[in-house]
């Protein structure tokens, strides 16, 4: 994989991110949420003033294959249930995490 194939991913994943925030919240405009350049440090989806108001969060996004473990784990949540798959996972030292589909979040933050 080349570098320009692996930030086209990212840029893709970060456009997807961007586009479910203005679906979300139809009142905020184009300007509230912007993709950042590739390259820069910081968030990957930068949020105005009002913006971070409603989505008090930072967003990273990482589209990399190496995360294949994360998804079966994911899988296994939902294995057997109609129920909404929510994957914990910790590292020693560390806080817990939890993974949760994007449609879910934006579900539990409107």
């Amino acid at each position: 994989m080349n570098a320009r194939y692996n930030s086209r991913k990212g840029r893709k994943l970060q456009k997807i991110l961007a586009e479910k925030i203005l679906k979300t919240f139809r009142h905020l405009k184009r300007s509230d949420v912007q993709v950042a350049g590739t390259g820069v440090n910081g968030p990957d989806i930068l949020l105005s003033r009002i913006a971070k108001r409603l989505i008090p969060y930072q967003f990273e996004c990482k589209a990399q294959q190496r995360m294949k473990t994360i998804w079966k784990w994911k899988k296994q949540s939902e294995k057997n249930t109609n129920l909404d798959g929510v994957l914990v996972m910790r590292m020693n030292g560390k806080n817990p995490l939890v993974v949760i589909d994007m449609d879910l979040f934006f579900d539990l933050i409107k």
